[in-house]
C-alpha cells in the first residue's frame, strides 16, 4: 500500500488547509453565538467563494459539479475539513447529504436524480437520512416499526424517527421504512424519498443535545410520519433492499466519518499544544514545562498516527478490495478513532481548564457534539461484538475440525 500523496492532491490539500486557517476558524465564534438564521448568510458566503476555486463537493459525482475524489483522497480532504465543526458544510461534502447522494447516484431513476441529486450536488437543497426510531434499538436496524404500505400506486409511512439530522429546512427525506413485513428480516425494509412539504412530514422539534437545540443544518429532529402518502416512484433501489443499501451507505461513510475525528482530534491537539506553550504557570514557566502536559501531547500525537494509519489503510482497502472485504477494519476504526477523538479532546480541555468549558474555544462544542461518536453508526460495542466475532470463527472452525477427525 503506497500512501504518499499526489503533488496535485498536496497542492489541492494545502489550499484546503489554508482556506480553513484563514477564513473558516475565524467564523466559529459567530457559529457558536449567533441564532442559526443570522450566521446562516456568512455560510453562504464561504460556500461561494469555495466554488469560485473550484473546490466545491470533494467527493460528489463528476457528472454533476463534484470533484469525485478517490475514497483515499478525500479522507485526506476530510481529516482537514474535520478540524472545525463548519468545514465540511462549507465544501459542500456534509453529512447526510454525502450519504444521500451516494444513494441517489447509484439508485436513483434518472426522474429522482434530475429533481433531487443534482441540486443537492450543487448544493441548492439539503436532504436527511430517516432511519433511527424513538422506541427501536439503534444498533439493529432490522429491528425497526415505520411503516410503508402499498395504497394504489402510492407509499403510506407511518411511524416515528428521531435523530434526523438536518432536518430542519430540508427538502427532502430518505426514509427506512418495512414494506414487506413477512420477509426474512433482511429484506423487510426498503427505502424512500419523502419530500418535506409531504402532507403527514411533522417535524416534532429539534432535540436538545447536551444542552444544543441548534437549528438548521446544526440539528437532529424527531419526525412523526402519520399517515404520509408518496407515489411509489419515490422508491430507491428495490424494494426490501433498504438493508443492503443502509450498509452500502454506512460501510465508506465510516471512514468520513472517522477522518473527521482525527481532524478534530488533531484540532484539539493544535489548541491543548499552542496553549499549553504560552499559559504562565509561575515566573518562568509555563504549562507545557509540566512532565503531566508532556505525556498528554506525546500520548496524544501517538494515539492519533496510530489511528490515523489504520484509518488509511481500511480506505485503500475499500478502494481496492470493497467495502464488504473490509468490513473488520472498518469495525476497527469505528470504534478506535472515536475513543482516541474522545481522549485527546479530554486532555485538550483539561489543560485549558475553566477556560475549556466555555465557548471562547472550539473544545467545548466538540466535547459535546462529538460524544455521540461512539453511539451512531453502530455503538461501539456493536462493532467489538461484530470484530471479535470474525476473529473468532476460523479458530472455532479449527477447534470443530479437530473434534470431528477425533470422534
Amino acid at each position: 500500500m503506497d500512501f504518499s500523496i499526489p503533488h496535485d492532491t498536496q497542492l489541492m490539500l494545502d489550499l484546503i488547509r489554508e482556506f480553513m486557517e484563514k477564513e473558516v476558524y475565524p467564523l466559529e465564534q459567530h457559529f457558536l453565538n449567533e441564532p442559526p438564521e443570522v450566521f446562516q448568510p456568512r455560510l453562504d458566503a464561504l460556500r461561494e467563494k469555495v466554488k469560485q476555486m473550484g473546490l466545491w463537493g470533494p467527493a460528489q459525482p463528476k457528472e454533476y459539479g463534484g470533484l469525485e475524489l478517490p475514497l483515499t483522497d478525500f479522507a485526506l480532504v476530510s481529516e482537514i475539513l474535520g478540524t472545525s465543526p463548519l468545514g465540511h458544510y462549507v465544501f459542500g461534502t456534509q453529512a447526510p447529504d454525502a450519504g444521500n447522494i451516494e444513494i441517489l447516484h447509484k439508485y436513483g431513476t434518472p426522474e429522482q436524480k434530475e429533481r433531487w441529486l443534482r441540486p443537492l450536488v450543487e448544493g441548492k437543497i439539503r436532504s436527511c437520512f430517516s432511519m433511527t426510531e424513538v422506541e427501536m434499538p439503534g444498533s439493529n436496524p432490522v429491528y425497526m416499526e415505520t411503516t410503508a404500505v402499498k395504497d394504489g400506486d402510492d407509499y403510506v409511512i407511518n411511524g416515528q424517527k428521531w435523530y434526523t439530522t438536518a432536518a430542519d429546512g430540508a427538502a427532502f427525506a430518505i426514509v427506512m421504512a418495512v414494506t414487506n413485513p413477512d420477509a426474512p428480516p433482511y429484506q423487510r425494509a426498503s427505502m424512500i424519498i419523502v419530500p418535506a412539504d409531504t402532507p403527514g412530514f411533522d417535524i416534532v422539534r429539534n432535540i436538545n443535545i447536551m444542552g444544543h437545540k441548534g437549528g438548521g443544518y446544526f440539528s437532529h429532529a424527531e419526525i412523526l410520519y402519520h399517515s404520509c402518502r408518496v407515489p411509489q416512484s419515490n422508491l430507491l433501489g428495490p424494494e426490501g433492499a433498504g438493508f443492503r443499501i443502509a450498509q452500502e451507505r454506512l460501510g465508506p461513510g465510516r471512514i468520513h466519518h472517522t477522518m473527521r475525528w482525527l481532524g478534530v482530534a488533531k484540532r484539539a491537539l493544535d489548541e491543548m499544544v499552542s496553549y499549553a506553550v504560552r499559559r504562565p504557570m509561575a515566573p518562568g514557566q509555563a504549562l507545557a514545562d509540566k512532565e503531566i502536559v508532556q505525556a498528554w501531547i506525546a500520548e496524544s500525537a501517538a494515539e492519533i498516527a496510530a489511528a490515523r494509519a489504520l484509518t488509511l489503510q481500511t480506505a485503500w482497502r475499500i478502494e481496492h478490495l470493497g467495502w464488504k472485504e473490509t468490513r473488520q477494519g472498518i469495525s476497527m476504526i469505528k470504534f478506535l478513532v472515536a475513543n482516541t477523538m474522545q481522549r485527546v479532546v479530554d486532555r485538550a480541555l483539561q489543560v485549558h481548564g475553566g477556560l475549556g468549558m466555555t465557548d471562547d474555544t472550539i473544545l467545548a462544542y466538540f466535547y459535546r457534539h462529538e460524544r455521540a461518536a461512539r453511539i451512531y453508526d453502530g455503538a461501539d460495542e456493536v462493532h467489538k461484538v461484530s470484530l471479535a466475532k470474525r476473529i473468532l470463527k476460523p479458530y472455532r472452525e479449527q477447534i470443530e475440525a479437530t473434534r470431528k477427525v477425533l470422534r
